[in-house]
């Protein structure tokens, strides 16, 4: 029987069987299973859906989201201007988009994709390879318009299909495995809606039989087996809603909901705010010994960033040859304090680096 085949069996399954305590171990099973099968559907199909010609670049990567005709391409020109440099590439009887919006010293990388439609996780639409760009994104700007609002509720249920989970934390779930000596399930926190039978079962079903689990949450089936799946993938979202301008009334923001005419250019400086907030960069200036900071170009890293990353964003150079750094800044107790590799930075951070050889 294909993979395919197998998976559909399952689903029916799911859909028949009530859930109450006694099929919730059985339950349990068929959705780590199910899990288990699309992962290995997924990896078979890997090189077929690879994203084709557009790589990362900038500090960060966004990614727009949503059904055809809601306005991303023009949202994507608004944001990047028509000045900055925009490639189309290959993608089959469509196109996706690249485009550098600048905001606060950062480059950060925009990309329209193809309209994503319901049945998208599926292949609907070419919705495999859509999402496989998804997996690129350090933030999704999940789009409707204003007669499409319906429609963000189906995109969120495509994602949550192909494994990819917005807005959430990974499980607190740590696995230790031994080569014998059966499972071991250590939880910090009163477990109400698992068992430990259930637990154990869904291990199994991944092929894990001898461990130490430490669980730091109170887990569900669907998160435990978010934790044990090579397929999930955690991305923050923003939600956009286009063509603010046909309304009479005016609106900002509603129910986490930012309202924009990409056409009218309303609203893009709050959204270029809510994009740079959401994506939790920060800005470290680099000060050469004996001279000024340089202010007019900072270094962008992630929020808990450390000297090793910018050490790393330099030059590899210098990290081999790092001797020490010094900081001024919110990071630090005593303004210029020298630091070590694991300092972990703060946004606005003034780096001095000393190396051992000149590079």
């Amino acid at each position: 029987m294909k993979l395919e085949e197998k998976i559909k069996l399952i689903e029916e399954e799911l859909r028949k069987t009530d859930y109450n305590k006694a099929t919730e171990h059985h339950i349990g099973r068929l959705k780590a299973k199910l899990a288990r099968l699309k992962e290995e559907l997924e990896k078979k199909k890997a090189r077929k859906i690879k994203t084709r010609g557009i790589k990362k670049e900038g500090d960060a990567t966004v990614c727009l989201l949503g059904y055809p005709s809601v306005g991303k391409s023009t949202l994507l020109n608004a944001l990047t201007n028509t000045s900055t440099r925009v490639g189309y590439y290959a993608f089959t009887t469509t196109e996706a988009i690249s485009g550098i919006m600048e905001y606060k010293g950062a480059k950060i990388q925009i990309i329209d994709l193809p309209g994503i439609i319901e049945g998208a996780s599926y292949g609907r639409g070419m919705g495999k390879e859509i999402l496989s760009y998804v997996r690129m994104a350090d933030l999704l700007v999940i789009m409707a318009d204003i007669y499409t609002e319906d429609t963000i509720e189906i995109i969120e249920k495509e994602l949550y299909n192909s494994g990819i989970r917005i807005n959430l934390e990974k499980p607190k779930v740590r696995i230790e495995k031994k080569v014998s000596g059966g499972l071991n399930i250590v939880s910090s926190v009163k477990l109400n809606n698992i068992t430990y039978e259930t637990i154990k079962g869904i291990l199994n079903e991944f092929g894990i039989h001898n461990a130490d689990i430490f669980i730091d949450e109170d887990i569900t089936v669907d998160r435990l087996i978010d934790a044990l799946s090579k397929n999930t993938y955690y991305v923050k979202a923003i939600y956009v809603i286009n063509k603010v301008d046909l309304l009479k009334e005016k609106i900002l923001e509603k129910n986490g909901r930012i309202y924009i005419s990409a056409e009218k250019r309303i609203n893009l400086e709050y959204v270029k705010e809510k994009i740079y907030n959401a994506l939790d960069l920060i800005r470290i200036y680099l000060k050469p010994k004996g001279k000024k900071p340089d202010f007019d170009h900072p270094l962008i890293l992630k929020r808990g960033a450390t000297i090793r990353d910018v050490c790393e964003k330099i030059h590899r150079d210098f990290l081999e040859h790092f001797r020490y750094a010094q900081v001024w800044g919110k990071s630090v107790k005593i303004q210029g304090q020298r630091v070590g590799l694991n300092h972990k930075l703060e946004d606005g951070d003034i780096v001095t680096i000393t190396v051992n050889r000149k590079i």
